[in-house]
């Protein structure tokens, strides 16, 4: 694939809470290091001192702050965002607030989410973080992964983009579990977005969509 012929994709990453920002600090390294047509917009936090703003400060992101006590609020003023900046896509990472129905349906770009299991197994309501690595421990599964998936109305239930196993059989806890599915994510999140933005380009460029 000739990337001198891509346009730019603007991603805005959604975050909440005190999400440590791993996975964005991953982003940013491969979409700069891989000379990636894909470009981190700006970065969406829900709260002023969230940890995620001392990294984004350190990799020269923007931000924006919208708070999520009211998500009919922060719906409103997310989709003008995402107007306002000609957004392609959103990306979740460690956003934990559920979007509506009405959101997903009508934001008119598409939405990604990275799980940290191999769904169809380990997801839905309540199977987020460590809750996930807890089950798959529970259960002695001896592989386990991540996913990356469309976001749909339906918690986990997009269609999926990529995914990527790793052995766990020999972790002794949910904790070294989460440890060992976090550089899955780490190598998987990124290159998938970067393919699904160009791949869903080329599509509509070959079918005279214009942009």
């Amino acid at each position: 694939m000739d990337r001198t012929k891509l346009k730019t994709f603007k991603i805005a990453v959604f975050t909440s809470g005190t999400s440590r920002g791993s996975n964005l600090r991953a982003m940013a390294l491969y979409f700069e290091t891989q000379k990636s047509p894909v470009r981190i917009d700006c970065v969406v936090h829900t709260f002023k001192s969230a940890p995620i703003v001392n990294v984004c400060n350190e990799l020269h992101l923007n931000t924006v702050l919208i708070g999520s006590q009211d998500m009919v609020s922060f719906e409103e003023q997310a989709s003008s965002l995402i107007q306002e900046r000609r957004i392609d896509l959103i990306v979740l990472a460690g956003f934990m607030k559920h979007l509506s129905e009405s959101f997903v349906n009508n934001v008119d770009v598409p939405i990604v989410n990275i799980h940290p299991a191999l769904l169809p197994k380990y997801g839905g309501t309540g199977m987020y973080g460590l809750n996930v690595h807890r089950a798959v421990f529970q259960n002695r599964e001896q592989v386990s992964g991540a996913t990356v998936h469309i976001v749909d109305a339906h918690y986990d239930q997009g269609r999926i983009i990529a995914q990527q196993s790793v052995s766990v059989e020999d972790c002794t806890s949910a904790e070294e579990i989460a440890s060992r599915v976090l550089q899955i994510e780490h190598s998987l999140y990124a290159p998938s977005i970067a393919t699904f933005l160009e791949d869903n380009y080329l599509s509509r460029v070959k079918v005279g969509v214009n942009e």
